[in-house]
């Protein structure tokens, strides 16, 4: 959520982002239902203070008047009695005044509210402005020693690349044809030492951020309440993604939704909490299982392990003081990490700078890194491309700011003003995804797949599948 003081200050940054964005939100409505929502208050302020002025007031008033009621006659008592009723009449009517600017921001609330949670986080002004992520920019590229991605496979390793489906099946690594009779399409199911690689990338990944990088394993839900998707920005622009479940209809009390990633959780942990600035920052780490609708993914790779509906993901959350330059650092440690990671795995990627079209709501900056596959098919033959496996996210208070996350500068003792924490995140690995490239990078002659060093000993020492 962005700050509305920060928009009542400088409205234009905002309509400026949403636009670079193409996110469609009312900003002038916004600042209209705002502004009358602010004159109602003040005016329903001024009011319940006059309020508290005649509680204290009248009574004695009416002490007084009534004294000099017992002596007066005609006309003068006549307006007495009638002041006497004016003043016992006011608290009601006082009353009736703010009872009624209540329902009048009543009304206003919900409106507002829903076009506040649309507006989107506007880019950093170092984002490269663009239409689609076609306009993305590659920020540099790794190859490991004797691997070159501008020379074909062929070229690299003497003989023609086999896809990961071809691998898997020839294998049996996975059964896509049981996998859709269980789940229908874009399921899969994990065989042997299919899903025992699964499992060692992951064990992995969380070893490495745990014991190399100092971050804290959380182990956390993956059904949540509204309020978490709200709360992290997947909803309201993401909600055709999310898998529903509707539990009010059947008692429960209130609906729920399956998580596509390990952040939504990790995020939610401290919702409507005042950490202490010691405790900052907070690193996290996850694995969990993850789901996601693909809505208009529709004949996007429909084959294979590629997108999915349901996967596995370590996820790394860090939760830090509100300063841009320490949300920038992190941003590059967090992209490092990743890097250190896929360079043990000796796995070729790039790193790509999303363009303003490309970051979503939520981002003021990310960056995505993308593996080389080389059984991606162009063209109608295996010609080898990168696919997005990771993005690292900068979102400074938006998250928080839903969450209500806050800190208070000084720690627990201090007596200052609580202010919004900032958070960022970034996939550490995505499984099965990441078995794309492992399976094709690794990929022998004869058929056979070498297990890469690094998750020998996740794989009880296997160093060749077939």
């Amino acid at each position: 959520m962005i700050d509305l003081k920060a928009l009542r200050d400088d409205p234009e940054r905002f309509r400026l982002g949403s636009r670079l964005k193409k996110i469609d939100v009312d900003i002038d409505r916004i600042l209209e239902l705002d502004a009358k929502r602010r004159e109602l208050a003040t005016r329903q302020q001024d009011l319940r203070a006059e309020q508290n002025r005649a509680s204290k007031e009248i009574g004695p008033q009416i002490g007084k008047l009534a004294g000099r009621l017992k002596g007066a006659q005609g006309d003068e008592a006549a307006a007495l009695e009638r002041e006497i009723a004016g003043l016992k009449a006011r608290p009601a009517e006082l009353k009736t005044q703010v009872d009624a600017l209540e329902a009048q921001l009543a009304a206003i609330g919900p409106e507002l509210d829903a076009l506040v949670l649309r507006v989107p986080l506007p880019p950093d002004a170092d984002v490269p402005r663009g239409e689609s992520a076609e306009d993305n920019v590659e920020i540099r590229r790794w190859n490991p020693p004797g691997f070159d991605t501008a020379r074909s496979f062929r070229e690299n390793r003497g003989f023609e690349p086999r896809s990961h489906v071809e691998i898997v099946k020839r294998l049996g690594l996975a059964d896509f044809e049981r996998g859709v009779k269980l789940g229908g399409t874009r399921h899969y199911v994990l065989t042997g030492m299919g899903a025992r690689l699964h499992h060692a990338v992951l064990r992995y990944a969380q070893d490495f951020m745990v014991q190399r990088h100092g971050f804290t394993p959380v182990v956390i839900p993956v059904i949540v309440r509204e309020e978490m998707m709200v709360g992290t920005g997947f909803f309201p622009l993401g909600r055709d993604q999310a898998y529903h479940i509707e539990e009010a209809k059947r008692g429960g009390g209130y609906d729920l939704f399956l998580t596509g990633t390990g952040e939504v959780s990790l995020m939610g942990l401290h919702e409507g909490e005042i950490l202490a600035e010691e405790s900052l920052p907070r690193t996290y780490v996850t694995v969990s299982t993850c789901f996601r609708r693909e809505a208009g993914a529709a004949g996007k790779d429909t084959a294979g392990l590629y997108r999915i509906h349901q996967f596995d993901k370590v996820e790394q959350v860090v939760i830090c003081r509100a300063d841009e330059a320490e949300s920038r650092g992190w941003h590059t440690k967090m992209i490092g990490f990743v890097e250190e990671l896929l360079q043990s795995l000796g796995l070729p990627y790039r790193l790509l700078q999303c363009c303003t079209a490309d970051l979503g709501a939520k981002n003021a900056d990310m960056v995505d890194i993308e593996s080389w596959m080389p059984g991606r098919v162009g063209e109608g033959a295996p010609t080898g491309a990168y696919g997005e496996t990771h993005s690292a996210s900068r979102l400074y208070d938006y998250q928080c700011r839903r969450l209500n996350m806050r800190y208070r500068p000084g720690g627990d003792g201090g007596t200052g003003a609580t202010t919004v924490c900032h958070s960022l995140n970034n996939t550490v690995a995505a499984s099965p995804r990441i078995l794309i490239p492992l399976l094709e990078m690794y990929q022998n002659e004869d058929g056979s797949v070498t297990v890469p060093e690094a998750l020998r000993a996740h794989m009880g020492g296997v160093e060749r599948i077939g």
